[in-house]
């Protein structure tokens, strides 16, 4: 058997190769398994908000990906205002989804990631030791690979879900959904268009390039996942709610969908982990897909990265489920809101249903919970009893001493301290993690000393003025959250 992978990644999409990119980078040996043969040209996801910008950024590949879309302050239909977002990145960024797996793909492989292509996860077994996966190739024959641990990432019809006999309940959100890649003869002036009226919906996004998505539900025209869409009937849809089909014409694509809401009660089953839409599935209102499923994995890769080089127990693992699953459950309900709002509102009561949202947003409070809940940002996770109420919150991004931002800092994979200049924080307190944290001074006062996370989630903090005890705490904190110190790497013995 092949036993030279310390984790094999199912799936190539966005959540499967931004973990393998990390993986790779902190010297984890991995590979990504893919049943499509090649990079995909088509997309159902275009929206990239600012948490995941922020996670992007902190991987370096953020700003080359704001040039291949549109920002938009507004996120459209309700009007939820992103534009005093507390981060770099107050927009939604509007882009295919291939264009993300493009970037993503690029890092694993200069990382060091393997991708098999055109090959396809059949059956998977593991043991206290590891995980046993049948992949078969495009020519029928069939491997078995071994791996310490596998994370599946292969969708909402995960093969690797239902080989551990995983539940994922949930229901229905919406049915016959159509979606077309079109040209259009007169583009909307301000995209993207959304509207409904009832038992109609219409969504208009441009991808920047010539081409718009085109999203259209007509209630009754309810057909299964299998029948062919007709682009007239899409037209007639973006006419009867928006007023207009912005002369829709030559499509290079088209299908027709059912959006479910789902979720597994587990994201982990020993040493298997499911990340992104093999672990829930939610409707697309809000763009929120994509981003819960890039944010999973990065949550989940520097604990896969600390366990496999020995600075943490597997304790640190279930982790993964305790801060994850509380994260998918909301977007599932906040998602299957916004979407029974816009479609399931008589069409009479329609403009009073957006006056009175809109009128709800327009009171400060409201409109930045809601602005920060879509986004994003405001996304936390739960820490200890006694802990520093900064723990388990999303650091901010902030200039350091020596010109860098807090979030290029963390694109080393590593754990990132920050802590005033100390004349007791002498390099003899941190240099047995140097490895595995980074000392760095933050170019404007403070009186806190605070531990980042390389997902970019607050650790460990205090307040302690005294520059001794201090120090002592620091020390706690690197021994808690970074192991021991530097030890030599233990591989997976071969089977």
């Amino acid at each position: 058997m092949d036993s030279e992978h310390d984790v094999l990644i199912v799936g190539a999409g966005p959540a499967g190769l931004l973990v393998a990119g990390d993986l790779a980078e902190s010297g984890i040996a991995c590979a990504v398994i893919e049943r499509r043969a090649g990079e995909s040209e088509l997309t159902r996801a275009f929206a990239v908000h600012a948490r995941t910008m922020e996670q992007l950024d902190a991987r370096g590949i953020a700003d080359e990906l704001l040039m291949t879309g549109i920002r938009n302050p507004v996120l459209q239909f309700l009007r939820i205002d992103l534009s005093r977002l507390p981060t770099r990145y107050p927009h939604v960024l509007v882009t295919p989804q291939y264009n993300t797996e493009r970037l993503l793909r690029k890092r694993a492989l200069a990382h060091g990631a393997e991708i098999k292509a055109a090959c396809e996860v059949t059956a998977l077994r593991q043991d206290a030791s590891g995980v046993d996966v049948d992949v078969r190739a495009a020519d029928g024959t069939v491997q078995t690979l071994r791996a310490a641990y596998v994370v599946g990432a292969d969708g909402r019809n995960s093969i690797v879900r239902r080989s551990l006999g995983l539940p994922f309940p949930g229901r229905s959100a919406i049915r016959s959904m159509m979606l077309a890649d079109v040209r259009l003869a007169t583009p909307p002036q301000k995209p993207p268009t959304v509207g409904a009226v009832g038992d109609a919906f219409a969504l208009v996004v441009p991808f920047g390039d010539g081409w718009f998505r085109v999203m259209a539900w007509n209630r009754h025209h309810q057909m299964s996942d299998k029948t062919p869409v007709d682009l007239d009937e899409i037209r007639a849809v973006a006419q009867r709610a928006l007023g207009s089909d912005f002369g829709m014409h030559d499509p290079r694509w088209l299908s027709r969908f059912h959006s479910d809401e789902r979720q597994s009660p587990r994201y982990r089953s020993g040493r298997v982990f499911l990340v992104g839409d093999a672990a829930h599935v939610h409707s697309p209102a809000g763009g929120m897909g994509l981003n819960t499923s890039i944010q999973d994995s990065a949550n989940l890769g520097w604990k896969l990265s600390a366990v496999l080089h020995d600075r943490a127990s597997d304790g640190l693992l279930d982790t993964y489920q305790t801060e994850r699953y509380p994260v998918g459950r909301r977007v599932l309900v906040m998602s299957g809101a916004l979407l029974r709002g816009v479609l399931t509102t008589p069409r009479a009561l329609c403009g009073l249903r957006d006056f009175s949202a809109r009128t709800v947003l327009r009171i400060p409070p409201l409109a930045r919970r809601v602005s920060r809940a879509i986004s994003g940002i405001d996304i936390a996770y739960a820490a200890p009893a006694g802990a520093h109420p900064l723990a388990g919150k999303r650091a901010p991004d902030f200039l350091l001493s020596d010109g860098r931002r807090l979030y290029e800092a963390l694109r080393t994979r590593k754990f990132v301290l920050v802590a005033p200049v100390n004349p007791a924080l002498s390099p003899s307190v941190t240099e047995p993690w140097s490895n595995e944290a980074e000392v760095v001074t933050p170019k404007g006062p403070t009186t806190k000393a605070v531990l980042v996370r390389p997902d970019a989630y607050i650790a460990w903090a205090t307040s302690e003025q005294h520059p001794q005890r201090r120090a002592d705490e620091i020390r706690q904190a690197l021994a808690h959250w970074c192991g021991a110190g530097t030890s030599p790497r233990q591989r997976l013995p071969s089977r």
